[in-house]
Formats: C-alpha cells, structure tokens, sequence
C-alpha cells in the first residue's frame, strides 16, 4: 500500500494539472448573436482536427399540453426526414461521406441535435442544418410512417418496460400541475392524433433562430465560424418568442403513493422528491447529497440497503435539472420476493439521517472528487467542452457560469447539504411507486 500512494499522489497531479490547462483554454471562447437571435458559441481547440457541433432548441414536453404531448421528441426525429431541398435519409448519407456523425436528443425541456465532423466539413455542415431549419419538409406520408416508428418506440421502451412505466407514472403522479408532468416521449393518445397544423406551428414557433442557440468546439477559427454563421443562418427569420411557462407546481403537502403490478421478475421501489431548478443556488449542494446518497458501492444507500441488510441488488439515483424545478429520484432493486415496505422504510432513515445529522468530511470529500472529476473528465474532449458550454449557456444563461463550478463545488460546505437534505428528503415531499411482480397476465393488465 505505502508503495501505492506516491503513485496515486502523482496520478491525481497530473490529473489536476491538466484540468487547470483545460480550464484555462476558456479564454479563447467567443460569442456572437446575429440579428436574428440565434447565439453562436466557439470554443477552438486545434488537438484534433475535428468539431463538435451542439445546436440547443428550448423546446421539449415543458411546452407541450394535452393533445400534443410528445411533439418535441417527434421533431427529433422529423428533422432527419427531408427538407424542400433534400429527400428523407441525404441528410444523414452526406454528412457520413464526408466523414461525419450525428444524434439528437429530447428532454422534457430542451432538444438537442449533434454532431461530430471534419473541419474540413465545417461549411458542408452550415449547408446541412441550415437547410433543415429551414426548410423542413411536411409530407403526409412521411409524418404518417415517423408517427408509427414513434408509437413503435413507445411500446418498446416504455409500455414493455416495467421499469420506465413505473418511471412515467411516478412522474405523473409527483406533478400535478406542471408540464413536467408530460412523458417526453407523448401520451399514445396524443401520438395517434396530432394534426398537421400543429406540427406547423410548433416548429415555426419553437425553431426559430431566437429560440435556440449554437455551440461548435473544436479546429475551428471563430472568425471563420460567425461569417458562416451569418451566411447560412442569418436569412431565417425571427419568430415571436414562445409564450413562456406559467404554471408553476404547488408545494406539495403530503405524501403521494401508487402501486403497479406489471410482468417482472422482482419488485422496484421509486421515490421522487421535488427539488429547485437547475440554476437555483442549492443545486452544487444537492448533487453533492445525492452522490453522498447513492453514487456508488461505497454509497450509504448502497452500503445500507445491498451491503448490511440485503434488501436490495442495486440502488442508483438521479436529478432531473431543468428549467424548472423538477425531481430527485432513487430507485431501489430487489431481488424476487424482495420486501418493498423495508426497503422504503431503510431508504428513508438514511435519507432522514442526512437531513438531520452532519455527513462526515471524508463523505463530502468523495462527492466532491467524483463530481469535480466528471466535470473535467468532459472538459477534456470537443465532445464535452460542447455540451458544458450550451448546459450553462441555455439553463444558467451564461456559458460562463461553467468556469465557476470548481470554486461552487469547493464552497458546499457540511451544513450545507444538512440544510438542503432536510428541505428535500422530506416523506411530505415525496412520491413513492411501487412496482409489484403480476402473477399472471390479466394481473398485469389491471
């Protein structure tokens, strides 16, 4: 062991050292806004000669209601599917053969598409995501078949997933207000009958160039990138802003419960609580409880509910961080047979200890390390510095506000996450989903 240490003291230095190199790259970042709205952030790193290009469209199931639930993500996949200038499928097969790659995802408050090319492809990717953003074809034919591969992937990854099903209704149950409340991937019902004016007017409204903002990192010239920029984008047109969210959750005052029977093979326990949103003070403080919580073996949830008692085979948790406040979640596997009222009464002591007792410094420390390492670990790719600046850029409205996590993480101090966990980690604040093993398949139908 004493031979390890000098080993690990010289890996975390290196380490450190080129985080703060990373870090200090920043100042090469810049900014500009064309007269249409759209913002355009260049981070140049010249190590490879690659981009990452990252386009944020403040658009996902918050702005949705009922009867066009899931529209957000449909345009996911709508915007793969032709323009006036280009047929179904050319997007895709040009970017490839110039060496190219993309994705895109949905969240309940944004839709992000992106991709990873050459820079020698950087202006033949201008040409591209222009033209779908602009020119977006709606066929009939096209919209019928996506809307069927969309209700396909419905039934495939949630409707024959326990486990997401449990997800979506604890969800809707936590929310009783708030769009929030809204799976993003839409409400069958919804999926079946979405007219075409509606897919109109959603895209018209919400990709807008004032309504979305573009990240390219990577060997690029930012000089070089705003006259692109202003060339293939600055001849759409702004739109009016998106009328924006009201609805604001009430405190919930009690607890809320449900229980599922479903075809699986061993009960799961989901607990929610409502939390602040993504840029509210608290949130550097509430990570760092959560990993104290439930971020890996040497977790108290997982040390608790897996190590000592065996009520458990996992336990993992998450935060939804979002325009809004949204939801903490932990969820709790048992084996077959598992007891679920034990495993919820365990969940909540530990969480209750938190709340009402200092974590330990050492406990602290941990979750300060394995946040600050996630956060350079992305610092270190195109890929990462990309999706950093628009997160802060789009949900903290300063890209900024990205160079000040290490001082955030390093100022949550024990107190501080005594006092979050005791305003969160509340059983009056939570939403408890029990998922029960059906015995046979009209149970599971109930």
């Amino acid at each position: 062991m004493d031979r390890f240490l000098p080993w690990l003291f010289l890996m975390l230095f290196a380490a450190s050292a080129n985080a703060a190199d990373s870090l200090a790259g920043s100042e090469s970042i810049e900014s500009r806004t064309l007269e249409n709205g759209l913002k355009v952030i260049v981070w140049p790193d010249q190590d490879i000669p690659n981009l990452a290009w990252y386009h944020w469209v403040r658009a996902g199931a918050r702005n949705e209601y009922p009867g066009i639930t899931g529209l957000s993500h449909f345009f996911e996949h709508m915007m793969f599917n032709g323009t006036s200038k280009r047929k179904p499928g050319e997007f895709d097969r040009i970017m490839e053969a110039n060496g190219g790659a993309n994705n895109a995802y949905t969240s309940s408050d944004v839709t992000v598409y992106t991709d990873w090319v050459p820079r020698s492809a950087l202006e033949l990717n201008f040409d591209l995501e222009s033209d779908r953003f602009q020119n977006l074809a709606f066929v009939e034919e096209v919209v019928n078949s996506e809307r069927g591969v969309v209700y396909s992937e419905r039934r495939s990854s949630v409707d024959n997933q326990s486990f997401r099903k449990l997800h979506e209704q604890v969800n809707a149950t936590a929310f009783i207000a708030h769009p929030y409340q809204f799976p993003v991937i839409g409400w069958p019902s919804d999926i079946e009958n979405w007219k075409m004016e509606d897919l109109q007017q959603y895209f018209q409204t919400y990709y807008a160039p004032n309504n979305t903002t573009l990240v390219i990192v990577g060997a690029v010239e930012p000089k070089q990138v705003f006259e692109l920029a202003e060339e293939y984008f600055g001849p759409i047109s702004a739109q009016p802003a998106p009328e924006p969210v009201r609805t604001v959750e009430p405190k919930q005052v009690g607890q809320r419960r449900l229980v599922m029977h479903d075809a699986a093979q061993a009960p799961v326990l989901a607990v929610a609580f409502h939390i602040p949103q993504a840029n509210h003070p608290d949130t550097p403080a509430l990570s760092l409880a959560m990993d104290v919580l439930g971020e890996g073996t040497s977790s108290r949830l997982h040390q608790r509910l897996v190590e000592q008692e065996q009520l458990a085979v996992g336990v993992f948790s998450f935060k939804d961080e979002g325009f809004d406040p949204g939801l903490a979640w932990f969820f709790v596997m048992l084996p077959p047979g598992g007891d679920t009222q034990r495993a919820e009464d365990v969940l909540f002591e530990e969480l209750g200890k938190v709340a009402s007792e200092a974590v330990q410094a050492s406990e602290l420390e941990k979750a300060r390390n394995i946040q600050m390492a996630n956060f350079w670990r992305k610092l270190a790719t195109i890929d990462g510095k990309a999706d950093l600046l628009g997160t802060y850029e789009v949900f903290h409205g300063d890209f900024n506000k990205m160079l000040d996590v290490p001082e955030q993480l390093a100022g949550v101090s024990l107190e501080d996450i005594k006092t979050i966990s005791s305003t969160v980690f509340t059983r009056s604040n939570s939403t408890v989903g029990v998922l029960i093993p059906a015995a046979n398949e009209q149970e599971a139908g109930e």
